[in-house]
């Protein structure tokens, strides 16, 4: 076995180290084309996209060139307005007076005196509030006007609605009709 002289090892590492360093090139520059392919793959053509906006272009002049006939008016009957839903339930008079068959109701509370605080603030609106409890619910309904027909009573609870566009539970007003 020959000992290596120190001068051949060092050519002998010199040559090792070029090797790797030339192995790093060819990873490298192979890392960089499959980047580049996959970006270049992904990559949309303008020419498919100036033939789709071409043709949409010949497509509507097209459509505009052929003459339009005006569309036949057809008479329409009116709809009948539709019918406001009515709650049924079973309720009694705890204040206000003058309960009649049809209640435009605006709230709905758990507790009285939250009942009682929202009748105080209708009547200081000039309404006629009232306040009526369904034993059944263990509910506290408040009722801003009592009428004898279901017409009055829809025509009162849309204008209520009116006169507080902005107020959101005013906006859910219904009607609800006395069973005895």
């Amino acid at each position: 076995m020959s000992v290596l002289r120190e001068k051949d090892l060092y050519i002998i590492q010199g040559i090792n180290n070029k090797k790797l360093s030339d192995m790093k090139k060819v990873v490298v520059l192979g890392m960089g084309l499959c980047v580049a392919l996959a970006f270049s793959s992904c990559k949309s053509s303008e020419s498919a996209y100036k033939k789709a906006y071409e043709k949409a272009k010949q497509q509507e002049l097209a459509e505009a060139a052929e003459p339009v006939e005006p569309a036949p008016v057809v008479e329409v009957a009116p709809t009948p307005a539709p019918v406001a839903p009515v709650r049924e339930e079973k309720v009694e008079l705890v204040s206000g007076n003058g309960l009649k068959a049809f209640s435009v109701i605006c709230g709905s509370f758990g507790v009285k005196a939250n009942a009682d605080g929202l009748k105080a603030k209708l009547d200081n609106d000039g309404y006629n509030a009232k306040v009526v409890y369904n034993a059944e619910k263990n509910m506290y309904r408040v009722a801003v006007e009592s009428f004898d027909t279901r017409e009055e009573a829809v025509r009162a609870r849309d204008a209520f609605k009116a006169k507080y566009p902005n107020r959101e539970d005013f906006q859910g007003a219904w009607l609800l009709y006395r069973v005895y």
